[in-house]
């Protein structure tokens, strides 16, 4: 059984693929949505859009400090976030970029790279584009 069937993967690493309803990180595939966070990435249940509220972000305000950068993936289409939700992420000192999952999960693994402070909150798609 790997680290994230039992709900968590240590540590914050790259995405290699996404798509067929969830990603591929670490030689390991998760079915489902992800949280990918400093202190490890974790299965997230929110499957749409309009599911993203402040309660299933709550993993992300409890590593605020830690973070500079959330890209959130919205799925196949790009929404509007609750002004709520991008309140409470500015007060934490979070700069949040909402987009589609692809854009996100490409911006991810770039400022991952360039060893930024960033987070993702991660829908998952059937197709990748």
């Amino acid at each position: 059984m790997s680290a994230l069937e039992k709900g968590r993967f240590p540590g914050q690493v790259g995405i290699d693929a996404y798509g067929n309803g969830g990603f591929r990180f670490a030689e390991m595939s998760h079915k489902g949505s992800l949280l990918c966070l400093p202190e490890g990435m974790q299965s997230w249940g929110v499957t749409s859009a309009d599911a993203l509220t402040l309660e299933s972000l709550s993993p992300v305000l409890a590593q605020a400090s830690q973070l500079d950068v959330l890209l959130i993936g919205l799925g196949r289409d790009i929404v509007a976030i609750d002004p709520a939700i991008r309140q409470a992420l500015r007060d934490h000192r979070i700069i949040i970029e909402a987009t589609q999952t692809g854009g996100a999960v490409r911006t991810y693994n770039v400022l991952l790279a360039e060893e930024r402070a960033v987070g993702a909150a991660l829908i998952a798609v059937e197709k990748a584009r």
